[in-house]
């Protein structure tokens, strides 16, 4: 080790104090904070009655779900959950596809044309600002009630994920295979599949799964507005007060979500 280098390491380090700014720029944080939080507070409207009987109704709730009406299964559920599963499979499938050339164009070292990455930014952008539900809602009123506007509804809702994760990786690609390609006189095809394709391989089919994973828990609830699925099941139930029913759909998500975590984390453990 050089001289200056040990000198600078045994150096002790010198504590400061914060200057007059720093800390007014602090406590200035700090009073927005609870100001925010008060705020929040005031127009969240909780009604005190509500929440002394809060714990009853919650125990009634309860007391009418038990036992399980299981054989409403075969009657509604599992068709349902089929459904939910298909439409989770298929909205991830079309989201990929679709994020795939969004990611291309999103990345400025892949797509040097700052008006197609200014495009595929806002279609990315539009894509996650707009929460499912709404997608559904809107998907609906175009195709009608069913699992169509359900897995339209997921698809539109993954792109935004999946193709401003693409794009980051992408950018984050070394440039050393490029410029070899680049040298060898390749297309820009053979660039992207040859270059960049091979980096962001882990990590797209990581994102996959995981928005998968995603999808299968949120196409539960796309049935409360119409868009098919295990949701159908338990609004009916809910508008019926048929509460032992609730409790089976209830137990058949809490079942697939973990089933769906698991089968998540076998495959990037053994293929991926």
């Amino acid at each position: 080790m050089s001289e200056p280098a040990a000198t600078s390491a045994a150096a002790p380090q010198t504590w400061q104090r914060r200057s007059m700014g720093q800390r007014l720029l602090r406590y200035a944080l700090g009073l927005f904070i609870i100001a925010a939080i008060v705020q929040a507070a005031r127009t969240v409207e909780v009604i005190p009655e509500f929440l002394y009987d809060a714990p009853e109704q919650m125990g009634d709730m309860l007391r009418r779900m038990w036992p399980v009406d299981w054989s409403y299964f075969g009657q509604a559920v599992g068709s349902a959950l089929l459904e939910t599963l298909h439409m989770a499979t298929l909205g991830t499938l079309l989201s990929l596809a679709l994020a795939l050339p969004l990611g291309v164009m999103v990345a400025g070292n892949v797509t040097p044309n700052r008006l197609l990455n200014f495009v595929a930014r806002l279609l990315l952008v539009a894509s996650r600002s707009v929460n499912s539900l709404v997608w559904a809602l809107l998907f609906v009123a175009i195709f009608g009630p069913g699992p169509l506007a359900g897995m339209l509804a997921i698809a539109l809702r993954s792109v935004g994920f999946v193709g401003k994760l693409v794009g980051e990786a992408l950018e984050q690609a070394p440039r050393g295979p490029i410029e070899a390609l680049q040298a060898a006189g390749a297309t820009r095809f053979a660039q992207i599949w040859y270059g960049y394709w091979p980096h962001i391989k882990p990590s797209f089919w990581s994102v996959a799964l995981l928005r998968w994973d995603i999808n299968v828990r949120e196409s539960g609830v796309l049935g409360l507005v119409g868009a098919g699925g295990i949701g159908v099941a338990l609004n009916t139930a809910i508008d019926l007060f048929y509460w032992d029913r609730v409790a089976l759909v209830l137990i058949t998500i809490f079942a697939v979500v973990i089933a769906a975590e698991v089968l998540v984390l076998w495959v990037r453990k053994r293929v991926i």
